[in-house]
């Protein structure tokens, strides 16, 4: 087997598919662990095996570098030229500017745990908060469900869909599962998740709610 090294001057960046991988789901994995404690990083760090020990919790060189591979042959992460910088700025501010990027229609919201929602963009005001009601009740419904949708159907998204009769989605709630928190992403149309605003989204959320390093 060829040893595996890393690309020099390169700086570590989620892609849009690896930041959902991270927060889809409330389950440790050795790739989500990497992925979490990217996200908690105020810039993208510059790809060194200290950085990448320290990201991946690994016990092992090789067994980082193994990870690192696996991430990059899912498309989970890139190498960029040029560190990309956390956004700081109040989360007020940031959420209205980055929701209209996520949906074809520029309709979306963020919701919290609880069925009130920290954002909106494109809804009133009390479709904003129905919504969001709505979001908290299919959350506890598919928590109480999951295993007939996991075990039993082999269904493992928790992402819950209204459709029209040619099964395409009208509105969709995506669960993002931040630290121990879980937030709900709504949005009317057709979902633009792979955008550079998605990472920028649950990075945001990640620094805010995820705590501190993940080692599991």
């Amino acid at each position: 087997m060829a040893k595996l090294t890393l690309a020099k001057s390169l700086f570590l960046h989620p892609t849009p598919a690896g930041a959902y991988s991270a927060i889809s789901s409330l389950e440790h994995s050795a790739s989500r662990t990497l992925l979490r404690n990217l996200l908690l990083r105020p810039q993208s760090p510059e790809l060194t095996l200290d950085v990448l020990m320290v990201l991946s919790s690994a016990t092992t060189e090789v067994d980082a570098l193994e990870q690192l591979k696996h991430l990059q042959a899912l498309s989970w992460v890139e190498g960029l030229g040029v560190p990309q910088m956390a956004n700081d700025s109040p989360t007020e501010e940031v959420l209205p500017e980055l929701l209209p990027h996520l949906s074809s229609r520029s309709k979306a919201l963020l919701a919290d745990e609880q069925g009130f929602y920290l954002a909106s963009s494109g809804f009133p005001h009390e479709v904003a908060e129905e919504l969001s009601a709505l979001s908290a009740e299919l959350a506890s419904l598919h928590e109480r469900r999951s295993g007939v949708l996991v075990n039993n159907l082999g269904l493992s998204s928790s992402a819950w869909s209204v459709v029209d009769a040619a099964g395409h989605s009208k509105i969709g709630f995506w669960p993002l599962f931040i630290g121990q928190q879980r937030f709900v992403l709504v949005m009317e149309g057709v979902p633009n998740l792979n955008r550079s605003e998605f990472v920028e989204l649950i990075w945001l959320l990640s620094r805010r709610y995820a705590g501190s390093l993940d080692a599991s």
